[in-house]
């Protein structure tokens, strides 16, 4: 149900008790709400990753080699990097329901399109519009989650809409392959297309509205500075990194198994670290609110122990299994922690400091499947668990020092 709020009104999200804002309970979520975010997420994550596994009939249909077709991810991602930060700034004052569904629209041209299209160019259009319309769905999603929820619930809420990543990364994915292999690739892309056109509808039912930024004399939304608020450089710094060591070992992980001769097991790898993922977001959407830095640790000690297993002592089928579910459980919630960390230092401006950590994000993942690829050639695929293990030990040290301002050491963190 659509509020009237006086465009004036400034967005605010303080952590200290305040005024309720429209749709917020200070005792319950509004699930069917985040849900409905949760599925915006899962459709942003799926639209990214979804051609990874259709790569050899969509290169035969667009009549390109499947190294071509592969640019349809990267290109996604270039769309990201370049538009999430002066979009969220030209966009900062819409109402956020307004935006939300603007975004929401865009993936659904933008899958249409894929799926129809014969021409590789008219493809890797549609394909960098989906980036550009993700670059804004993850500079505006974590932020629509706080706001539906009363102080003490924020942490929760964002695990809640965030949870969509993994279920695209373990469900999504490997459902949208087979859908591919029976029905054909573009079956799949249609179906998120419809997928989407019913979000369109659950969020105009459920989802609230919010006013954007407040306008200055001007007529324009002031364009607040992030990068000089404390503690939102570590966090923005921590996710760079960690998002890279990550990047690097993950897309190469059918590579790395194929040499360990676990090559008919991929899917069952992916299950394992996909369902340790939904753990990690169950576990970090329950203490998240008190134990966000603690977490944060956690997270890294957890993905560093999966790489460790794997570079030192992967020579058992049962050893990879127990590094995989380290991995997932350290990552799972990553997404979470560092959204509203980032959250929680930039204030008012948290969507710019949202835009900034998405072109981070996105770069670091394009970052990683680059430098993956060259360690590979050079050093072979066991470089790929020990390149990552260096990464994360300046991840750690950020963490570890950014005690105050970032990861603060307080009461209820």
């Amino acid at each position: 149900m659509k509020t009237k709020e006086p465009d004036s009104a400034s967005p605010r999200i303080p952590t200290s008790p305040r005024t309720k804002e429209p749709g917020e309970s200070e005792r319950k979520l509004p699930i069917p709400a985040l849900l409905a975010l949760a599925t915006a997420v899962f459709i942003t994550s799926l639209t990214e990753t979804l051609p990874a596994g259709l790569l050899p009939a969509m290169s035969a249909d667009l009549h390109v080699s499947e190294a071509a077709t592969g640019q349809t991810v990267t290109i996604y991602a270039l769309g990201t990097v370049l538009t999430a930060v002066p979009l969220t700034a030209a966009t900062a004052g819409w109402r956020r329901k307004r935006l939300l569904l603007a975004t929401v629209a865009a993936f659904a041209v933008a899958n249409t399109v894929t799926a129809l299209s014969t021409d590789y160019l008219l493809t890797m259009t549609a394909r960098f519009a989906a980036g550009v319309a993700a670059g804004l769905a993850w500079a505006l999603l974590a932020g629509y989650a706080r706001r539906m929820a009363p102080a003490h619930l924020q942490g929760r809420a964002i695990a809640i809409a965030m949870a969509g990543i993994p279920v695209a990364l373990a469900l999504g994915v490997p459902a949208g392959t087979f859908l591919g292999t029976v029905l054909g690739w573009q079956a799949a892309f249609l179906l998120m297309t419809v997928l989407t056109a019913v979000l369109i509808g659950w969020i105009t039912a459920v989802v609230p509205d919010f006013p954007g930024r407040r306008r200055d004399e001007r007529g324009s939304a002031p364009r607040p500075r992030p990068l000089r608020i404390p503690g939102v450089a570590p966090v923005l710094a921590v996710t760079l990194v960690f998002v890279l060591a990550h990047t690097i070992l993950y897309t190469y992980i059918a590579t790395f198994l194929n040499e360990l001769g676990m090559g008919g097991s991929i899917d069952v790898v992916l299950l394992v670290f996909g369902a340790s993922s939904l753990l990690s977001i169950w576990i970090v959407g329950v203490h998240i609110h008190r134990r966000l830095r603690a977490l944060t640790v956690a997270g890294v000690l957890l993905v560093a122990a999966g790489a460790g297993v794997l570079a030192l002592w992967s020579g058992g089928t049962a050893l990879v299994y127990v590094a995989v579910a380290l991995w997932g459980l350290g990552w799972g919630g990553a997404p979470t922690l560092l959204q509203t960390a980032a959250g929680d230092a930039a204030g008012d401006a948290v969507d710019a400091a949202q835009a900034l950590l998405v072109t981070l994000w996105n770069a670091a993942m394009a970052g990683g499947g680059i430098a993956g690829g060259l360690l590979l050639g050079l050093f072979g695929p066991f470089s790929l668990p020990w390149s990552a293990l260096v990464l994360l030990a300046p991840v750690l040290a950020v963490v570890l020092a950014a005690r105050i301002h970032g990861f603060p050491v307080r009461g209820n963190r």
